[in-house]
């Protein structure tokens, strides 16, 4: 069969061969006649095998390190557990390969910092998949701020919350894999929003509290089976970000809580103008006792993903266009680490 690739296609490999790197990164990858996926490798060859014959006649490794050297991509993603990001990102900036990074960005805020420096060293992208900023919803809020819709915002709630959601696969169970429980893999998502929304503002001082009363007790909820014996991560954390700008930032995030949703995923903003709700987006006030709506849509946007992948490709190949960059990157991984460590030490974290 004759390839429909142009002749200036740019060349993707994969590392990570699990769920996100099939149905997001070669899904949309493989929807393109300017990009062509060569390789995919994960240290399960089979899995590699597995996802490369699935989008065509890319190869499959099972050395990340050999494959970047021998295959020489343009484009990078990384798919792998949490605790190797680091590892492979560097790999692909030296490789001299644009990245597209799962969240979370890394495991420390120090190994997000080297991440940051070597992107610029090398004058290469780097993006993280912190999709849901990518939402038309997002979008629209952001413009609506920056115009001063809302006027001063001085309260922001984030909840990623799941009543029983402990993913039933993977390695999210496992802290020294996954560096933390739903804080690092869902709330990270809604806290990524909520600091695009406001522009991300200078933090002053974070505070948290974690629990873990329910994965350990139970063994199966809404994404299947886990073992509680060996579940190591929080349940739920709950967390205030103070800003210097006065304003402050409450998030709310599990894996297992008893709450009448089986979830919930939004940010609200209350302004002295205005406030909002972010999916779907609905802004508001009051009039005389009365709501009053400013501006609503009917459904939330869920082509997410596909907006942050075709951003981060549009930034490659040089256009203008938003991406969460590495800097930003960076300042979503040290609240993370400062929200962690106030949960663990009961004490202020100043930042």
């Amino acid at each position: 069969m004759k390839s429909t690739k142009t002749p200036s296609a740019l060349r993707v490999a994969i590392i990570g061969a699990g769920q996100v790197a099939d149905k997001v990164h070669a899904s949309y990858y493989c929807t393109r006649d300017d990009l062509e996926l060569v390789a995919v490798a994960d240290s399960r060859l089979s899995q590699a095998q597995a996802l490369a014959e699935k989008y065509g006649q890319a190869q499959a490794w099972d050395d990340p390190q050999a494959m970047l050297r021998e295959v020489r991509p343009d484009i990078v993603s990384i798919c792998s557990p949490n605790r190797f990001h680091h590892e492979h990102v560097l790999q692909a900036l030296a490789a001299g390969c644009h990245v597209m990074c799962e969240k979370p960005p890394a495991m420390t805020p120090e190994q997000a910092e080297e991440m940051f420096q070597a992107a610029r060293r090398a004058g290469k992208v780097l993006a993280y998949d912190f999709h849901h900023r990518f939402a038309e919803d997002c979008q629209l809020l952001r413009q609506q701020v920056m115009d001063g819709q809302l006027g001063d915002i001085y309260v922001t709630t984030a909840r990623a919350l799941r009543r029983c959601g402990v993913p039933g696969w993977g390695v999210f169970t496992n802290k020294e894999l996954q560096g933390g429980g739903p804080l690092i893999d869902i709330g990270i998502h809604m806290l990524d929003a909520a600091m695009y929304v406001l522009g991300f503002p200078a933090v002053k001082k974070v505070t948290a509290h974690s629990f873990q009363k329910i994965g350990t007790r139970k063994n199966s909820g809404q994404f299947g089976e886990w073992d509680p014996s060996v579940y190591t991560v929080e349940d739920a954390l709950f967390g205030t970000v103070e800003f210097h700008n006065g304003g402050i930032l409450r998030l709310e995030t599990s894996f297992a809580l008893n709450i009448p949703e089986q979830s919930i995923m939004n940010v609200s903003f209350c302004g002295t103008d205005a406030g909002a709700t972010l999916f779907p987006l609905h802004i508001y006030n009051d009039d005389g006792g009365e709501l009053n709506t400013l501006l609503q849509r009917d459904q939330a946007d869920d082509r997410r993903h596909l907006r942050s992948m075709e951003a981060f490709i549009r930034h490659v190949q040089g256009e203008p266009v938003m991406i969460a960059d590495a800097e930003q990157g960076r300042i979503i991984q040290t609240l993370v680490a400062a929200l962690y460590q106030s949960a663990q030490t009961g004490k202020c974290v100043e930042l």
